[in-house]
């Protein structure tokens, strides 16, 4: 067996039980165990939800023996989270609101820590008028106010899941490509890092295999925050009326039902939908939490 081929299987090696070691990591913190399997049940959602919603969230109406519309009903034996005023069964719009909120929630948080990622490193690697370039363009996108700009756009596009997404990615990503770009300028000037360069290394090679490594943690903890501002962005805009009005999502169900006017009644109507984004939100910001602790022992005892 050749070098190359041991050197490749110890580096996957040694990968593989860095993620396992990180991993029970957070199996022992409780609240960031307790934020894994909250986030597990909404992936789960997000998936099978549509599949399972015993009605359709947007075509489907509850109905009575008698075939009349079942408008705004308490929790049932058949209803188990009620009806809607426009006699929609909530379950359905709940379970079906999960998908629309995973896809934007996750790609969002992985484009958002992607990209700020790819930005903080070549701008921190290079340095000069790259970093110059790079970093005047990242003070720009904190000029811009992220949902005035974001409700201007939607305001002559029509909205969907996929630009939503893009909107967010486009919007979200400076910060951590500042973090990045910090941490990159510090792990620049190592020792490994100047010797692989005088051996004859290429940017790209001295970039991704021997910096970003070194600085892929803090990528990974604000692609989880990410996916938490992805999630109530996407809740906030759909709220304000500019969600995909193809889909159901969480932030819908809040808009419809403070549209109709009974926000202060059909708490059954509120609850589910509101619950989920916080309780999904907070879950991401504790797995983040617990992570940072890891990658970060100094705030362990603060």
């Amino acid at each position: 067996m050749s070098t190359g081929s041991i050197s490749l299987r110890e580096r996957i090696t040694s990968r593989t039980e860095h993620i396992w070691s990180h991993l029970r990591f957070l199996a022992g913190d409780r609240l960031a165990c307790a934020g894994l399997i909250t986030l597990g049940v909404f992936v789960f959602l997000g998936v099978t939800g549509p599949t399972i919603a015993p009605y359709h969230p947007i075509e489907d109406y509850v109905r009575t023996a008698q075939g009349d519309i079942v408008r705004l009903s308490a929790p049932s034996m058949d209803t188990p989270l009620g009806t809607t005023e426009y006699g929609k069964d909530v379950l359905s719009q709940f379970l079906a609101g999960a998908q629309p909120t995973l896809i934007v929630g996750l790609l969002g948080g992985v484009g958002t820590g992607a990209l700020g990622f790819l930005v903080g490193l070549v701008s921190g690697y290079f340095g000069g008028w790259v970093d110059e370039l790079l970093m005047r363009l990242t003070d720009l996108t904190f000029s811009l106010p992220f949902m005035p700009m974001a409700l201007l756009l939607l305001t002559f596009i029509t909205p969907n899941v996929w630009l939503i997404t893009a909107i967010i990615i486009s919007f979200l990503w400076k910060m951590p490509a500042r973090v990045v770009r910090s941490e990159v300028l510090s792990t620049r000037e190592r020792t490994f890092v100047k010797s692989a360069r005088a051996s004859g290394a290429s940017h790209l090679r001295t970039m991704f295999l021997h910096i970003a490594p070194n600085v892929l943690p803090i990528g990974f903890l604000y692609t989880a925050y990410g996916v938490a501002w992805a999630i109530a962005a996407q809740a906030s805009l759909a709220f304000l009326g500019f969600g995909d009005p193809t889909t159901t999502s969480w932030g819908r169900m809040l808009r419809m039902v403070f549209e109709s006017g009974t926000i202060r009644i059909a708490w059954w109507w509120v609850l589910p939908p509101a619950i989920a984004i916080a309780a999904v939100t907070t879950s991401v910001f504790f797995i983040g939490r617990a992570y940072e602790e890891m990658i970060n022992p100094e705030i362990q005892n603060q």
